[in-house]
């Protein structure tokens, strides 16, 4: 929970703030950026709600926040609606989970309501509330977790909805080691007709993307849009395995269609396919230059 006497100086003032325990995540940053800005490498309030959306968007951030670091000075009193608006709409049967968790340094998960079982993508936090609204919306048949770093509460998940994981060999570390599902090898995984894992070796070796219905390509630590550059891009600085690895992967990408870009770290991207395209063949080039150079670039 955020504390008032830890409260950010950068923030303006006024009901909701960001104490000193921001891990720069940039959740509610992309999440309410009508209301949170990066201010000397943390998140601040700069500008309070003044209406209901921005408010509805504030309290999503903060119930999202993987280390409660948002507070308000009053409580809200519909905090408990806005734990309803989970998982949060996309677009058709795919949304965001919201409640990242520190475990995975608050990285994005996401639901699919698929109709031979409901897939969970990454793992969120166990939050009760999220838990009810997923049993609401049929449970969790599967969780597709892309690589070893974000795979936070799956366990709980696990137990709770005898849910099977899938996650490759590569990335099987001590608290993964009872995943169900262990994929093996770089070929292309058919899970069913619309669900495509693709092996994309670079941020880890085992890490994996799954193409949904060649319209959604959820990319873990892959693949993301970067604000400050307006281009896609992959995290240079934290890439653990291979950077050319990483690169030949992403150049694998061009071989398929899709419309959006939903990442676990950055920020997700849509485009019509023939756009999409064009943009990874820039952020392909951009890449290329980085390994030539050497050069990093920290978001």
């Amino acid at each position: 929970m955020a504390k008032f006497k830890l409260r950010r100086s950068q923030n303006v003032s006024g009901n909701f703030y960001v104490d000193q325990t921001c891990i720069d995540c940039d959740t509610c940053r992309w999440m309410a950026p009508e209301v949170f800005q990066r201010r000397d490498e943390q998140s601040a309030v700069y500008h309070q709600p003044l209406n209901k959306i921005e408010q509805e968007h504030a309290l999503q951030a903060l119930l999202s926040c993987p280390t409660a670091s948002i507070g308000c000075v009053e409580n809200p009193s519909e905090i408990v609606n806005i734990q309803q608006t989970f998982p949060l709409p996309i677009k058709n049967n795919v949304y965001h989970c919201g409640y990242h968790s520190q475990a995975s340094f608050g990285a994005t998960s996401y639901f699919i309501q698929y109709p031979q079982g409901n897939i969970l993508i990454d793992s969120p936090r166990f939050a009760p509330p999220l838990v009810k609204r997923l049993e609401e919306l049929g449970g969790v048949r599967w969780m597709y977790l892309t690589h070893q770093d974000d795979v936070a509460d799956h366990q709980k998940f696990h137990d709770h909805f005898g849910c099977d994981r899938i996650l490759h060999q590569d990335e099987i570390r001590t608290e993964t080691k009872d995943v169900e599902v262990q994929l093996m090898g770089t070929d292309d995984i058919q899970l069913s007709d619309d669900l495509l894992v693709i092996p994309v070796p670079g941020h880890t070796k085992g890490h994996t993307v799954l193409l949904y219905q060649n319209e959604f390509l959820f990319t873990g630590d892959h693949l993301a849009w970067s604000n400050s550059l307006q281009q896609l891009y992959a995290f240079r600085e934290y890439c653990w395995y291979s950077w050319p690895s990483l690169v030949n992967s992403t150049q694998k990408l061009l071989n398929y269609s899709f419309e959006w870009v939903l990442p676990g770290h950055g920020r997700r991207y849509y485009a019509d396919a023939t756009t999409m395209h064009h943009q990874l063949k820039i952020c392909i080039h951009w890449m290329e230059t980085l390994e030539v150079t050497g050069q990093t670039y920290a978001r």
